[in-house]
């Protein structure tokens, strides 16, 4: 069995983004010499996702706008969590809706995708520099 276990860095400048990052897990797979196998890609932060979905900017906006309304940054004092000093805490309810983590399988060296989808890293309390783990085992 091979297996590949690579790191994504990010520092999103400001406090939401989403990043398309099809290309360079694409990247990954074909450096891991897997032709059968699968691929976890999991945001290693609890304000940040690894989703999948269309790479349309329509959609990312209809994101933002949906994910703003369900848990607004503000009021800051509306959370529970910021009474410990942070203003995140919209940020742990929207990781929490958008998934920590996607699997795909790897047929024939390449990530075994339906139609449109891609996978993004979603950034919901950036500022500082935050990994995304990249893991193919397979043969």
């Amino acid at each position: 069995m091979k297996s590949l276990t690579e790191y994504l860095e990010f520092n999103v400048p400001k406090r939401r983004a989403f990043i398309h990052i099809t290309p360079q897990v694409e990247e990954l797979v074909r450096k891991s010499g897997v032709q059968e196998g699968l691929c976890l890609v999991n945001a290693m932060h609890i304000t940040a996702s690894v989703f999948i979905n269309d790479d349309e900017p329509g959609l990312h906006a209809d994101y933002e706008e949906w994910l703003e309304k369900l848990a607004p940054h503000e009021p800051v004092a509306h959370y529970r969590h910021n009474r410990t000093g942070e203003d995140n805490g919209d940020a742990h309810l929207k990781r929490q809706v958008m998934g920590r983590e996607v699997v795909v399988a790897v047929t024939k060296g390449r990530l075994d995708f339906g139609p449109w989808e891609r996978i993004f890293y979603g950034e919901f309390d950036g500022r500082r520099r935050k990994r995304v783990l990249v893991k193919i085992i397979g043969e």
